[in-house]
């Protein structure tokens, strides 16, 4: 049994739908029969997908349930975070009752294959050039989103060891993967927020998309940075194929 992750499916299988992925250059082509032939081939049904947003352009949930449905289909059970094209994404409890293989993260984790799954959309960091007054009251909101998350599996760790030693503190931590849709961090030479929340629950592995184009792939924050590794797991750069963590 496996974790596999790869964001920005970008799905628009809707009746109506005019985003054509394809105009976004060849990494693009054909990208969700792509996606699907590689998924079959390495996904099986016990394994877990983690998907970290922009799953699907429709604006309203009738019509993403559309892509839902296509996602809902593949082998796996699958751990889906909101990304900042998922328009559709409104009310957690909902959206938990509509699939029995998939659940939509949020202020919460997911335990996997003995590992805790935290994260949450993210935002743009205060470092990028484009930062506003505006993108600060969202930046602190998702970092609240974050530790709510990460709180959550430290608690839940906490109780299991309880239970299996009871009267004992657990000694350590739990193994965390940390998972956003946008780059933790703009300019990698940087330091924001979500890093130091990752730091302080002890993550070693994050993984992030949002992040499109060559020169994009190039600045990204990717490898080991203050004792954290970083992952860039966008479709277009993992080249429709989901990548194994685990």
């Amino acid at each position: 049994m496996s974790i596999y992750v790869i964001s920005d499916l970008h799905l628009s299988f809707f009746p109506g739908s005019d985003k054509p992925m394809d105009v976004f250059g060849p990494r693009w082509h054909n990208h969700a029969q792509r996606l699907e032939t590689a998924w079959r081939q390495s996904v099986t049904e016990e394994d877990t997908v983690v998907i970290p947003g922009d799953i699907s352009w429709g604006l309203k949930l009738e019509d993403a349930k559309v892509d839902l449905d296509w996602v809902a289909a593949l082998p796996g059970k699958k751990i889906l975070l909101k990304g900042n094209h998922d328009l559709w994404w409104t009310g957690i409890t909902k959206l938990n009752r509509m699939y029995g293989n998939m659940t939509f993260l949020q202020n919460d984790h997911v335990e996997a294959e003995g590992v805790y799954i935290c994260g949450s959309r993210g935002w743009l960091t205060p470092d990028n050039e484009d930062f506003t007054a505006a993108d600060e009251k969202i930046y602190r909101r998702e970092l609240l989103r974050l530790e709510s998350s990460l709180k959550s599996a430290a608690r839940a760790f906490e109780r299991k060891k309880a239970e299996e030693a009871p009267g004992t503190t657990a000694e350590g931590g739990p193994r965390i993967l940390g998972m956003l849709h946008y780059p933790p961090v703009s300019d990698s030479s940087r330091f924001s927020g979500f890093q130091q929340l990752f730091e302080d629950y002890g993550v070693k592995d994050v993984y992030y998309g949002h992040v499109h184009g060559e020169d994009g792939f190039r600045s990204s924050i990717k490898g080991e940075v203050h004792g954290i590794r970083y992952h860039l797991v966008s479709l277009d750069y993992l080249n429709c194929q989901p990548l194994q963590i685990l």
